[in-house]
């Protein structure tokens, strides 16, 4: 048949019915891959990926599954940038994937509700859900819950049994936490209270019906948790780590598999606050979670919902109680279960158990539980036994109760389908599948049969009811059929043999998800179960990991029935957060190996953080042999896990500890070690309870309780008991040393009970093989036991307590003590729970509750203290009666009492304190109290703001004690020392244990320390910030230029204490530490710093410029505020200058000299410890220290530091007069002519502000007109003149010279030049124009009307100098001739406080600093009458300072410009005297004590401050005679003009609208006495002058205490009613009203009396010397020879007269001294040896005199006039010659009394000239 032909229309039907079949097929494809309603898969062609440069680190995976490639990440919208690493996806999300919110609300203020619309965007594993619904709840304030989900189709979520019984408890807005982004969706987790954003989600959500997937940033890199899996470090590795999470029966091999339990929660610490969150998914799906190096997270899941709960904490450990709060805290597991275990898999028979029971038993290991593992069983089948190898089971457990020893053993979930032996039915079977209690298949009828060790098995289904009843009774079965104690369960993840069933799995969606974790093997139902098998929660899919977790609840319940009321134990191998609720776990199936002993650590860690701190491993492995190394140093540690068992595999040698041998040493190092743990067991049962009532950790990471040192972030190998015990094993073979780590506390050794020397850093810890490494941390009270070998016999020993002391004598603990195995016994409240508190001291026991008692009587028998200094002078009990207010007191006998000085451990004894009652147990040492530093300086401390500081707050019964101290180890930590033969450097770092507690003053964390040996007697040691400018103190001083190398040389040793740091300075003669700085407290904050040192004695002198009491210093807890101000002289009030300089004495008398040089406003206190606490509100720490040895020495190398003093001119050594107040010149013109009728020595004449027009510097009042001739006047007759100026400029004058040149000039101070260019305004004493002063107003108001605006000169500054300079040239040529200047109230005063109105710019913390040092009236800030601290200054060198930081050194400044200027001008030395004072700044100037009052106190008080001037370097001082302040009285006014004559700086003057006061103002008695005691004084200027000279080159002292010269006579130590005129003159004042004699103290030696040149009769004693009113006590000292003169009305002429000398004799007959002499005015003429200097020298009956240098005028030349020797014995002198340098001899004619033994030789007629040498001998003969 040929072929058919088809016509060209039937080809075009063809062709036609062809193309409409393919259109057809395509829109057949095309519908049925269109997405549905449900979200199947879509493709867009129009879909264009959003790629931004997202960085590497942030890059979110599109491409989780394998295969990715270029053209496969595009078809998913994805991002594709290959890089030259694998771990960071090439393939990314883009920014347009996810969901976008639709709407939202929040129903409450707690919850916010958001609907969610999926993006259009391609899919990755296709099944997206395009509605989602959003909703969160703040639960707690600590706590966040959000979930989404499907609103649309009920997903599977995980039936919690705990979680769902969580109720909220509203506080805190969900806003202030949560906040959401729109599109596309997103969500930011923060801090409420701080804002840190915590869980900052990036990338895109996905949600498929398979494929769940969100990331999110976190705020740092320490990640902890995540499991189960080998973790090799306890911090996770950030670096594209990714972990897989489904619970599956593996090896923990440490790979990156998944294992036994799935835990989706992770915490996350921010940084070194602590503060820290964690997140929990709650989800059972197979999981992945990635960490990357953002760092962020990502969790993928394959099912369920996206259940997130975060949980806040300020710290680690508070994170895990919020987590335990969520899913159930952990059970306390009975007693007996903490003991020691043994176990292994086949023993062969119950007989070789036995054996192995006994062998242990008979080394006495202390042993309490034996495992039987599945061994035991009738070929593997659970709930039976084997009737032949283990035919006497049941009756083990007796075996091993007869001996207080326990027995579990173990059942698998599997059950065989074969029947037993013999072809017996498996009844366990049989009951099971009549209820219907197996797994079955997807059909949900069919049992699904895998394989396990009986062979095919089915599994219990323990989510479905009528499972959990069978289970109950075949359980109760075998316990009635074999007795024991408690049940293992194994296998439960769930395992089996076979690959999902015997059959295999189905080819669907469960088995085969579109996407897969990387689970191990790849494959869902590897060993375990099909995916699409039923359980009554649901498909295996979704509950597999949540098997072990049922099978749990099920066995609780199993327990129960049981063991009724008893507590017993559960210990499961697969679990999911809750399980700690009701079971222990054990780490798995590890190997005999060092990897596995390391590992187990960061996983018992983590089980921390998962609520079941019921945790071990097998110790000394699982598989393989275990080296007797290895074993031995497992069960070291092993003997510290909280589950503590050794547990080995079939086939493998035995490895309980007796199998190494009876006497081996693993054998007694493990006895050792777990004669430790049993001893521990009530603390360890402690921690217990706290996990159960608070969620605690029990093994617990290094981290969690030093968060704040960045060292222990990654420590995981060591671990913690609680807070307190710090376990530290060898993991590594062959080693006996271990680098550890000792955290920042101390630590004392276990079994030493010796404090660790190291804390915060790593030692290379010596651990021999039979030792690990084991610390008690300071602060620990640890209640104990004395240990048996089984748990049940050591229950009924005594209990003790360790006490291990922290750095503040403190420690505390708890006892959590029942029945030990009783169910529910806090529940029911029948326990015993103890406070256990030791401070200072005072041990309390206080029982919190007593609901149970013991029926063993237990008492507390022995308690170990650690730390404790010193031997007790006592130790009393008290027990405290709950049942009346009466108290038993015992005190204990030294029976009961040891004390090892050596350790520093007191033991107590046999005590017997009964078990639930409370006692009182207090040791008495040595006054510990001294030693607190005051963390609470400012007023009103309270508890609340001490502990806020990290203080500690506890009220002493001692007065002035601060209640509130800072801890041992406050302060810093020192590193990097370098010390070279000139010194050292090393940088400190802030402890952070401690947070910065002053907010307006951040501290300093890193700080630059560097010590310099200057020379032998000096060192400099300063502590700044080496990373910010700060200002430091612009006072020059004088360093040597070379430092001095030799060590041999160094009076000092310099030490360097590091934690906390302190510098000690030691004196090397004696070994004295004069200088300890690590006592605690050490802050270097923005403004504020303090540093206390420890004194080497009680005798401190110095500080200023404040009135003190005494001159030496009480230590009972005085604080002095340093600030200069116009503050009248008045207790505790800081006044004019500031000398942050001390002068300490040693026990040894040697004494050593510190200055601290900062300008700020500061304090110091002083306490008994003895110590010095420096506090100041700025600059830098920058301390000088001279070494003395004696005190004399000690202000002479300070001088040489700071400058010398000035020597002043001649004449300001006379008698002056002054008063503020004079009406006009004819005042000063009559006072001056009665001064002159009376015959009054007097040199100078002053003029106080009242000589200016309206008080403006340089303008003289038209009532002072003739002044400047009456000063011409005086001057020409021998007087001198000094004006006073003060420095404030008034503004407000039309034509005023001072101030327009000085404006022009620009020397004015003005605000910094961001805030205003203006001067910064103040009001001092100038008054407007054309004003009357209404002076009956008051002073504030007078103040606002009348004064002026004025100005204050820069004196830093080179420009201001000039202007100064100039202003005093125009006066003195133009007004008024003037010899010296006095400037006052440069503070510098205002009579406004900071500024006109009041307001300062700039920083308000300026003004009112975060530390307000104890000045007066503080509370008004420091701007109180003085300028705003915000004012800027210019230093010469062009740098702007603030007032703030150079306010103190006003006056400093303002003190040289004057005395240049006055050399300058009149071309003499003069004499500057100023008010505001710094160190140095006698270089140029005197000082008077300021404005004090008429008052008796004034009079002694001004002894104690010329002498403290003393030690500052300024020798030219005195007080205002007879008081400025009020009126004063006839007698007082006469005392004090005696006392007066002794001051360097004699003034009278007084205060306006007071009476005169000047002698010739009163009688003429009142007249005589002045005139003759002021003869006196200047009878003694050449003295005093020669004093001054010696000052002014050598930098001693002229006013001197008793002290600097009978330093070894401590009797003179606190003298300060008495002084010295140098090493010779003797005052002894009468200082009080009435007092007619005065008790003096007469040192050692021989002492004359000066009006009568008679000796004293004896010395070194309190005399009474009548005193009467025209009398004051004057004594020469024997052994030196004084230089005096004739007097004169004023030393114009008395220093025409012919020098005279006091020769007093000491015992010996011998005497020297020296004499200085110059024109009396020149400018430096002792620099340019214009000057006469002698010494003077008597012995055997002859006066030499030799010239040390001669370089005087011969207008100067003084010739010798009357020789006084005294002492000269009772044998009459009846000769006498003078022999000068070339032999020529004059004839002297005696006069001795020799009564008085006064010799008197006059030379005055040999017009002998004193500057060439001569001899004077003296004879009996004629």
């Amino acid at each position: 048949m040929g072929k058919k032909r088809f016509s060209r229309l039937e080809l075009a039907l063809i062709l036609l019915f062809v193309v409409m079949s393919v259109l057809a097929l395509t829109f057949i494809i095309l519908y049925a891959t269109k997405p549905s309603a449900e979200g199947r898969r879509t493709t867009q062609l129009n879909f264009v990926p959003q790629c931004p440069n997202i960085p590497v680190a942030e890059r979110v995976d599109c491409y989780p599954d394998a295969g990715a490639s270029k053209d496969t990440c595009v078809q998913r919208g994805c991002c594709w940038s290959p890089l030259n690493e694998r771990n960071a996806p090439w393939c990314f999300f883009s920014t347009n994937h996810g969901y976008t919110v639709v709407s939202d609300d929040a129903p409450t203020a707690y919850e916010l509700n958001a609907r969610l619309k999926r993006l259009d965007s391609p899919s990755l594993f296709g099944g997206d859900i395009q509605e989602l619904q959003f909703h969160a709840e703040m639960q707690t304030s600590n706590r966040l819950h959000f979930k989404i989900y499907d609103p649309n189709n009920k997903r599977f979520e995980v039936p919690h049994e705990h979680v769902r019984t969580v109720n909220s408890d509203h506080s805190s807005p969900i806003d202030n936490t949560l906040s959401i982004r729109y599109n596309p969706f997103g969500l930011s987790v923060r801090r409420s209270d701080g804002g840190q954003v915590l869980f900052d989600t990036m990338g895109p959500l996905v949600f498929a019906d398979q494929y769940l997937q969100l990331s999110a940033k976190l705020p740092s890199h320490n990640i902890y948790g995540l499991g189960e899996h080998v973790h090799q470090q306890y911090r996770h590795d950030t670096n594209w780590r990714t972990w897989p999470i489904f619970t599956r029966d593996a090896f923990p091999n440490g790979g990156t598999h998944n294992l036994y339990g799935h835990y989706p929660f992770f915490l996350c610490m921010e940084d070194e606050s602590g503060q820290s969150f964690g997140v929990f998914l709650m989800n059972s799906n197979a999981m992945e979670v990635t960490l990357q190096p953002a760092p962020a997270v990502t969790f993928r899941t394959i099912g369920g919902v996206l259940d997130f709960y975060i949980v806040f904490g300020y710290t680690p450990e508070q994170v895990v109680q919020e987590f335990l709060e969520l899913i159930g805290r952990p059970v306390i597991p009975p007693y007996w279960s903490l003991g020691f275990q043994l176990s292994r898999w086949n023993y062969g028979s119950l007989a070789e158990v036995k054996a192995t029971v006994e062998r242990n038993r008979a080394v006495s290991l202390p042993y309490d539980i034996q495992y039987t593992d599945i061994d035991y069983m009738e070929d593997k089948k659970i709930f039976t036994y084997d009737k032949e190898k283990f035919s006497e089971l049941p009756q083990f457990a007796e075996y091993l109760h007869e001996k207080g020893q326990k027995y579990i053993l173990i059942l698998d979930p599997a059950v065989a389908t074969s029947k037993r032996l013999g072809g017996a039915p498996y009844e366990a079977y049989d009951r099971g599948t009549s209820k219907n209690a197996w797994v079955t298949l997807s059909d949900g009828k069919t049992p699904l049969r895998g394989e396990v060790w009986p062979g095919e098995t089915v599994f219990p289904d323990y989510t479905n009811q009528d499972c959990i009843n069978w289970w109950v009774d075949e359980y109760a079965r075998l316990h009635r059929e074999i007795n024991h104690d408690a049940l293992w369960i194994d296998m439960n993840e769930v395992a089996s043999f076979v690959k999902g069933s015997i059959n295999g799995c189905a080819d669907n969606k469960f088995n085969y998800p579109p996407f897969t974790p990387r689970i191990l093997d790849e494959v869902m139902y590897s060993k375990t179960l099909c995916m699409d098998a039923k359980q009554a929660w649901g498909d295996h899919y979704d509950v597999h990991s949540l098997y072990g977790y049922s099978m749990v609840l099920a066995s609780e319940k199993a327990l129960q029935q049981v063991f009724g009321g008893n507590r017993s134990l559960l210990l499961t191998r697969s679990s999911f957060p809750g399980v700690g609720k009701y079971s222990g776990h054990w780490l798995g199936d590890n190997g005999a190996n060092w990897n596995d002993i390391k590992w187990a650590i960061p996983g018992m860690l983590e089980f921390g953080l998962f609520g079941i701190p019921y945790i071990g491993a097998d110790i000394c492995g699982f598989f393989d042999d275990s080296s007797e190394e290895l074993c031995r140093r497992w069960m070291q540690v092993g003997a510290f896990y909280p589950f503590s068992r050794n547990h080995n595999a079939e086939g493998y040698k035995p490895q309980d500890p007796a199998a190494y041998g009876a006497d081996s040493q693993l054998v007694n190092s493990s006895k050792h070690y777990l004669t430790i743990r049993y001893t521990l067991l009530p603390y360890l049962y402690t921690l217990f309870y706290n996990a159960h009532t608070k969620g605690e950790t029990v093994v617990r990471p290094v981290m969690h309780e030093f968060y704040s040192d960045n060292s222990t972030w990654t420590v995981d190998r060591q671990f913690l008991w609680g807070k307190y015990l710090l376990i530290t094993p060898v993991l590594e073979p062959g080693v006996e040393h271990v680098w550890a780590y000792i955290p920042d506390a101390k630590w004392y050794d276990y079994d030493t009970m010796v404090p660790l020397t190291e804390r915060r850093m790593h030692v290379n810890m010596h651990v021999p093989a039979e030792k690990l490494g084991l610390h008690i941390r300071g602060g620990a009270i640890l209640p104990t036991q004395r240990p048996e070998v089984t748990v049940t016999y050591s229950r009924r020993n005594p209990m003790g307590l360790i006490i291990a002391l922290d750095d503040d004598d403190q420690a505390a603990g708890e006892l959590f003590w029942d029945d030990g195995d009783s169910r529910d016994t806090v529940k029911n409240a029948k326990y015993i729970h103890y406070n256990l508190s030791a401070i200072q001291g005072l041990l309390t026991i206080q029982v919190s509750h007593a609901g149970y008692k013991d029926p063993n009587n237990l008492v507390f028998d022995d308690i170990t203290v650690l730390g404790i200094p010193a031997a007790p002078t006592s130790v009393t009990v008290t027990h405290v009666s709950t049942e009346s207010d009466t108290n038993t007191v015992t005190t204990l006998s030294a029976a009961n009492i040891e004390y090892d000085d050596v350790k520093e451990v007191l033991y107590l004894r046999n005590l017997s304190l009964n078990l639930g009652d409370t006692y009182l147990i207090e040791w008495i040492l040595p006054n510990t109290d001294a030693q607190r530093i005051d963390c609470h300086p400012e007023d009103n401390a309270d508890e609340a703001k001490c502990e806020a500081r990290g203080c500690i707050w506890r009220p002493s019964a001692t007065a002035k004690v601060p209640a509130c101290f800072y801890p041992k180890d406050y302060g810093y930590i020192a590193s990097n020392i370098v010390e070279t033969n000139s010194g050292m450097t090393l940088d400190i770092t802030r402890n952070k244990k401690y947070r910065s507690n002053r907010p307006d003053s951040p501290d300093i964390d890193t700080l630059r320390v560097a010590v310099y040996y200057h020379s032998s007697d000096m060192l400099q040691f300063k502590i700044w910030d080496p990373a910010t400018d700060r200002y430091e103190v612009p006072v020059p001083l004088s360093v040597p230029a070379v430092p001095e190398t030799d060590a041999t040389k160094r009076k000092y040793e310099v030490q360097i204490a590091e934690k906390p740091f302190g510098i000690k300075v030691i004196r090397k003669s004696t070994k004295a530490t004069i200088w300890d700085s690590s006592l605690p407290g050490f802050t270097f904050s923005d403004m504020f710093i303090q540093v206390s040192t420890r004194l080497p004695s009680e005798f401190v002198y110095g500080f200023g410029e404040t009135e003190h009491t005494s001159y030496k210093h009480d230590l009972n807890y005085h604080t002095w505020g340093m600030f200069s101000k116009d503050q009248p002289p008045g207790y505790k009030k800081n006044c004019y200058g500031v000398h942050p300089f001390y002068m300490g004495l040693e026990d040894t008398a040697d004494a050593h000299g510190v200055l601290l040089l900062n300008s700020n406003a500061m304090d110091v206190t002083l306490q008994p410890t003895p110590s010095i606490t420096y506090r100041t509100v700025g600059g830098i720490l920058d301390f000088y220290m001279v070494l003395g040895p004696t005190p004399e020495m000690v202000v002479q190398e300070y001088t040489a530091l700071i400058g010398r003093p000035v020597l002043p001119a001649y004449w300001s050594l006379g008698f002056q007069l002054c008063r503020y107040g004079y009406a006009n010149d004819s005042e000063i013109e009559d006072l001056y002519n009665d001064m002159r009728a009376a015959g009054i020595p007097y040199d100078v004449q002053y003029a106080d502000i009242d000589y200016m027009e309206r008080q403006l510097d340089f303008v003289l009042d038209s009532e002072f007109k003739g002044l400047p001739a009456l000063v011409d006047r005086l001057r020409g007759e021998g007087m001198r003149f000094i004006f006073i100026l003060d420095p404030a400029i008034s503004g407000n004058e039309t034509t005023y010279p001072a101030f327009d040149r000085g404006q022009a000039a620009d020397i004015f101070i003005k605000w910094p030049k961001e805030l205003s260019d203006e001067i910064v305004w103040g009001k001092v004493w100038p008054d407007y124009p054309n004003i009357v002063v209404d002076e009956s107003l008051d002073w504030d108001t007078q103040v606002e009307l009348y004064r002026a605006y004025t100005a204050f000169p820069d004196f830093f500054r080179n420009e201001t100098a000039a202007w100064w300079h100039q202003e005093l040239v125009d006066f003195y040529h133009k007004t008024m001739k003037f010899d010296g200047i006095w400037i006052d109230m440069n503070e510098p005063a205002s009579f406004v406080h900071g500024t006109v109105g009041g307001k300062c710019l700039g920083n308000p913390l300026l003004e009112n600093p975060p530390y307000m040092p104890p000045l007066d009236t503080k509370e008004m800030g420091l701007n109180h009458k003085t300028l705003c601290m915000n004012s800027e200054q210019i230093l010469s060198d062009g740098k702007r300072v603030k007032h703030y930081d150079v306010h103190n050194l006003y006056g400093w400044s303002h003190s040289k410009p004057t005395y240049d200027s006055l050399l300058e001008i009149t071309g003499k030395r003069g004499i500057v005297v100023t008010r505001s004072t710094y160190p140095s700044s006698g270089k140029w100037v005197g000082h008077w004590l300021g404005d004090n009052n008429a008052s008796w106190d004034q009079l002694y008080k001004s002894i104690i401050g010329m002498m403290e001037f003393s030690l500052f370097g300024i020798s030219y001082t005195g007080a205002d005679i007879c008081g400025f302040f009020n009126p004063t009285e006839y007698e007082m006014c006469l005392r004090w003009m005696q006392l007066g004559a002794f001051y360097p700086y004699s003034r009278n003057h007084n205060g306006k609208g007071n009476p005169r006061q000047d002698p010739v103002a009163w009688d003429s008695a009142f007249a005589e006495i002045s005139r003759d005691v002021l003869n006196v004084r200047y009878t003694l200027l050449p003295y005093l002058y020669t004093l001054m000279y010696e000052a002014h080159t050598t930098g001693s002292t002229v006013v001197r205490p008793l002290l600097h010269e009978f330093v070894h006579d401590k009797e003179t130590w606190a003298i300060h009613d008495q002084f010295l005129w140098g090493p010779a003159l003797l005052i002894s004042p009468a200082l009080n009203k009435g007092q007619r004699t005065v008790s003096g103290y007469i040192p050692e030696g021989r002492w004359y009396d000066y009006y009568t040149a008679k000796e004293v009769p004896s010395s070194k004693r309190y005399i009474s010397m009548p005193t009467p009113l025209d009398h004051i006590n004057l004594h020469i000292r024997g052994g030196y020879i004084l230089p005096w003169q004739k007097p004169e009305n004023t030393t114009h002429y008395s220093r025409k007269n012919p020098l005279g000398l006091i020769v007093a004799l000491s015992p010996t007959g011998t005497a020297e001294g020296s004499f200085f002499w110059d024109d009396g005015d020149g400018i430096d003429t002792v620099q340019k040896n214009q000057y006469l200097q002698t010494t003077f020298s008597a012995a055997t009956n002859t006066l030499s005199c030799d010239i040390v240098h001669n370089g005087l005028a011969a207008a100067d030349e003084l010739n010798l006039g009357v020789v006084k020797v005294w002492g000269a014995g009772t044998v009459l002198i009846k000769g006498a010659t003078l022999r000068d340098s070339k032999g020529t001899t004059h004839t002297l004619t005696p006069q001795h009394n020799v009564e008085s033994q006064e010799l008197i030789m006059d030379a005055t007629s040999t017009a002998f000239k004193v500057n060439q040498p001569f001899t004077i001998t003296w004879t009996t003969s004629a």
